[in-house]
């Protein structure tokens, strides 16, 4: 990938591979924009001249082509369902192209099924991603060396990140603007475009399955009811009494599904929703720690800190609101 700089608004090239979905192709412009012209410079491009198909049964033309990815300091990658990636695990020639054309140090995202043409390409090799739960198995299958995770709605893997399917692109975009300008930029750009700023839990609660009998062995129903009571005295022997399963054989299911051992996981989602209020509310740290489950001030800053490496306070000074303050 070649080196390139370009001044002004952080420039997004959003690269609509052909048959492209259009709901995706969409998020990007919609969200960045809302964000102001003066912070986001919004461009979308194909992979060579020609107009390109989207799978809603359209043709567009589009004002760019591959070269616009040479001034890219963002590079967005919608669902699409070309083959190569999508089946075969191969970029065709003209893709590969194009993907050459993306600077160093241009940061990287894909929404949905976006996440075939990187891992394609072998940008998702070792590092966490995530697409549409509907296309978990298959994703696998081609990609074995991707640490895929479809229980949640998108990974932030520094200058890759990648958002499950569809709406979840929203929330993609959101995180980098919140990453980029803070929460009030996020937040206002957000209520533009009608939608919550932040979305607690995963995309496990879309999947299409009914929530799972006592008896089913997956762990879902936990995770999901664990996420609505963070602040309650949960551990393990709690959760696995929830999902009426014994304790050895709840915390080797949930590692299958998940990936992290229970606890891990749990201060996981304690820790991210620490984060959401600490960026939207101005409770105290040690209220906010209590709220997360996470008990004492002390223990949010030692988990904070080993997650994202600052302080709650820094933190929220970061990202909140002027109003969110601590007292």
């Amino acid at each position: 990938m070649a080196a390139a700089s370009v001044p002004g608004p952080h420039r997004v090239v959003i690269l609509a591979v052909d048959e492209v979905i259009g709901y995706d192709l969409h998020i990007p412009p919609q969200v960045f924009g809302a964000a102001g012209q003066d912070r986001y410079d919004v461009r979308i491009c194909g992979v060579d001249e020609q107009p390109v198909r989207l799978t809603a049964g359209y043709t567009a033309v589009l004002e760019h082509g591959p070269e616009a990815l040479e001034t890219a300091d963002t590079v967005v990658i919608p669902g699409t369902t070309v083959s190569g990636p999508r089946w075969h695990g191969v970029l065709p020639d003209a893709l590969a192209d194009a993907l050459a054309r993306i600077p160093r140090h241009a940061r990287l995202m894909s929404i949905c099924t976006g996440a075939f043409v990187l891992a394609a390409a072998g940008l998702l090799d070792g590092r966490r991603a995530t697409t549409h739960w509907a296309h978990a198995e298959q994703f696998r299958r081609l990609y074995p060396k991707v640490l895929l995770d479809e229980n949640v709605l998108f990974v932030d893997d520094g200058q890759v990140l990648t958002s499950a399917g569809l709406s979840a692109g929203t929330d993609l975009c959101l995180h980098v603007v919140r990453r980029d300008h803070g929460s009030e930029v996020a937040n206002r750009a957000a209520r533009y475009c009608v939608v919550p700023p932040w979305r607690d839990g995963g995309q496990s609660q879309f999947i299409d399955r009914p929530l799972p009998d006592p008896d089913s062995g997956s762990t879902a129903a936990t995770r999901e009811w664990a996420l609505r009571h963070l602040g309650q005295a949960l551990d393990v022997p709690t959760l696995a009494a929830h999902a009426r399963m014994s304790l050895r054989t709840f915390s080797r299911r949930f590692r299958a599904e998940t990936g992290l051992t229970p606890r891990a996981w749990l201060i996981q989602q304690r820790v991210q929703h620490a984060r959401h209020l600490l960026e939207t509310t101005n409770l105290t740290v040690d209220r906010v720690a209590a709220e997360a489950g996470l008990g004492t001030a002390a223990s949010l800053r030692q988990h904070l800190n080993s997650a994202i490496g600052v302080s709650p306070l820094a933190y929220r000074r970061t990202f909140a609101n002027p109003p969110a303050r601590s007292r």
